[in-house]
């Protein structure tokens, strides 16, 4: 007999656990882990950081309008949500199996290509407005 337990008729909030207040609380307790886990496990999400470090305060010195600030700083910060996407998703492939499989590296490389298409993005709208 398996020990996971069928659950069926649920929209799932039943396994959640916690609601209202708690639950942001708890919620941002797990997003404060899960940068936590980012910045001390990710090379790749340390070294975004730096960039960040560098180009955010950079649009902020920029003699440029609110929208086009905005558009600097929004894409800057996109690319770390996409690293910790693609961070969530290595993680979860390699707890499902170490063992080298199609799907496997099919899923790591789709993470790997979203992020270059947004350090992409990031070299375009800073191309288009200093331009």
């Amino acid at each position: 007999m398996s020990s996971e337990v069928a659950v069926t008729g649920l929209d799932g909030s039943a396994l959640k656990g916690q609601t209202g207040w708690r639950r942001i609380v708890h919620a941002f307790g797990y997003s404060r882990a899960g940068l936590l886990a980012a910045f001390r496990g990710e090379a790749a999400f340390r070294q975004l950081l730096l960039l960040n470090a560098v180009l955010l305060p950079l649009a902020f010195y920029l003699d440029v309008g609110k929208v086009e600030r905005a558009l600097l700083i929004s894409v800057c910060v996109l690319a770390l949500i996409v690293e910790l996407l693609n961070s969530a998703i290595e993680a979860t492939v390699d707890r499902i199996s170490l063992e080298l499989h199609p799907l496997s590296k099919q899923a790591k490389d789709l993470g790997s290509a979203a992020q270059l298409v947004t350090m992409s993005l990031i070299a375009l709208v800073w191309a288009v407005i200093l331009l």
